[in-house]
């Protein structure tokens, strides 16, 4: 009997010699969520690489919510998607906010404002088209539309993450005045109203932002010498395929944007490296995988894209006759530019 409680004894000293450094280390905290909102300018379209979740949506881990997630660690739930409007993100994108998020970063508005019809109209030439009307017409909805669309969808998204750190981000000009594709036809003074536009969205993003007690992330300034045709461009004019066009390349948000939204969100600037970049791209799948549980709720979203002008259209060329062009030799002057 005595044997049998000494040897209990034993084991039971052992054991709990075992047992203590596990019982004594700190437990593993779960990784802040961060969930990234918004549009085309946050999922990543212009970035040229995407991830496979079986959406239309073009989220590309070198887009900023992805990089800023990998460098500080925190569990990315990027609900960003090509197209998105307000309404889009109200019915499809919110759900993924808890009162347990922590951070969440947010771009949305241009397309309420229908920017990228805006520029297909604006991309023709003055004899076939209407861009100051185009302009007027988007500037009037930022203006008296758009404000009261994102007070109630930034109060929403307050209501589901009370103690979330939000951030608002803005839009760059795209626009340097010169016009450098051979089969676009923005004039200088179109390009400055178009720019000033962007910065009239920007106004009024960072207004409804300050109300809701959100921060807003300018990113006009990292962008300037960077805009289309700029020798150092982070924007892409007109590409191939047409859907990256008007949009920031990788180096747009490596350069552009996560410089200045990161500090705002994490209190700290994220610097892009590439280790960085390839950290990120190695979380593709496991982002992939969980936002093809979303799909059925992405695809609602109707991409928004730019169209190349065409004239080769009856239409083209009926514009052509009423304003006395020769529109052959309109297109052949304009490919040697």
């Amino acid at each position: 009997m005595k044997r049998t409680s000494t040897l209990a004894a034993v084991l039971g000293s052992a054991l709990a010699g075992l047992l203590s450094p596990l019982l004594l280390q700190p437990a593993r905290a779960a990784a802040p969520t961060y969930v990234a909102l918004g549009d085309s300018y946050s999922s990543g379209t212009g970035t040229r690489s995407y991830i496979s979740d079986g959406t239309t949506c073009q989220r590309s881990t070198q887009a900023y919510p992805s990089l800023i997630a990998t460098a500080r660690g925190y569990a990315l739930n990027f609900r960003a998607c090509s197209g998105a409007t307000v309404a889009d993100v109200t019915n499809t994108q919110l759900s993924a906010l808890t009162s347990a998020t922590s951070y969440v970063s947010i771009s949305v508005g241009g397309n309420d404002a229908g920017f990228a019809d805006v520029l297909t109209e604006c991309a023709q030439p003055w004899w076939s088209s209407d861009c100051d009307g185009a302009i007027n017409t988007a500037q009037a909805f930022i203006n008296t539309t758009l404000p009261g669309r994102l007070d109630t969808l930034y109060a929403s998204i307050r209501s589901r993450s009370p103690y979330a750190k939000v951030v608002v981000a803005g839009y760059p000009r795209i626009f340097n005045g010169e016009d450098c594709n051979a089969l676009t036809w923005f004039s200088p003074q179109e390009e400055s109203r178009l720019n000033q536009t962007a910065d009239l969205l920007n106004s009024r993003l960072a207004s409804a932002a300050s109300s809701a007690g959100f921060s807003f992330a300018d990113p006009t300034s990292p962008f300037v010498g960077h805009a289309v045709c700029d020798s150092d461009e982070w924007i892409n004019g007109l590409s191939s395929p047409v859907s990256e066009s008007y949009h920031p390349k990788a180096t747009g948000h490596a350069g552009g944007y996560t410089p200045v939204i990161s500090p705002l969100l994490t209190g700290a600037a994220v610097t892009v490296t590439a280790r960085l970049v390839a950290d990120s791209s190695a979380s593709g799948d496991e982002q992939a995988a969980l936002q093809r549980t979303y799909a059925d709720a992405d695809a609602q979203i109707e991409p928004e894209t730019f169209v190349a002008p065409d004239l080769t259209t009856p239409e083209a060329r009926r514009a052509a006759r009423r304003h006395g062009i020769d529109i052959d030799r309109f297109i052949a002057r304009s490919q040697r530019r």
